[in-house]
């Protein structure tokens, strides 16, 4: 498994949404694209960070910059997800982990000594030409939309 690293082509996908719709990388050519990983939705860490990018969803779009989260839940828990949190960015389903392997964040994961396969939350921001530009692996929540949205704002030679 190759993970992609900044300048490689990010790896193209097709995948149901929440709301009934379907999203393509190529939807967002043109345009820089926030594609973040979690790995549950409404469990503590995947909230707060889901709440992060929703509060600053207004700065990403109007640097015109998508943000889009992908976790392998289904699109009815995104639903939910979004619903119990008024949650304004698109939530797309990987049930198949097809992606989340593509993108090299379907890992061994460890707790309490138990091993198990589980998504590592990472964040890919995606250029105008669909390139990686930046990628954070091992996320921790706090801070992590600041730092995202300032490489957005480099990447598109816009003053912090």
């Amino acid at each position: 498994m190759t993970i992609p690293a900044k300048g490689d082509h990010a790896p193209d996908f097709e995948l149901p949404a929440d709301g009934g719709r379907t999203v393509r990388l190529s939807d967002f050519r043109g345009r820089p694209l926030v594609l973040y990983f979690y790995p549950k939705d409404d469990t503590s860490g995947c909230t707060a960070q889901a709440l992060d990018f929703s509060a600053r969803k207004g700065e990403f779009d109007a640097l015109g910059v998508a943000v889009i989260g992908v976790s392998p839940d289904t699109p009815k828990s995104h639903d939910k997800f979004k619903a119990k949190h008024g949650l304004e960015i698109v939530l797309v389903s990987d049930t198949d982990k097809d992606v989340l392997e593509a993108y090299g964040v379907w890992t061994e994961k460890s707790m309490y000594g138990r091993k198990y396969m589980g998504v590592e939350r990472s964040t890919f921001l995606i250029d105008q030409e669909g390139k990686v530009a930046e990628v954070w692996r091992k996320v921790k929540v706090p801070g992590h939309v600041d730092l995202v949205l300032a490489e957005a704002k480099a990447l598109l030679g816009t003053p912090s």
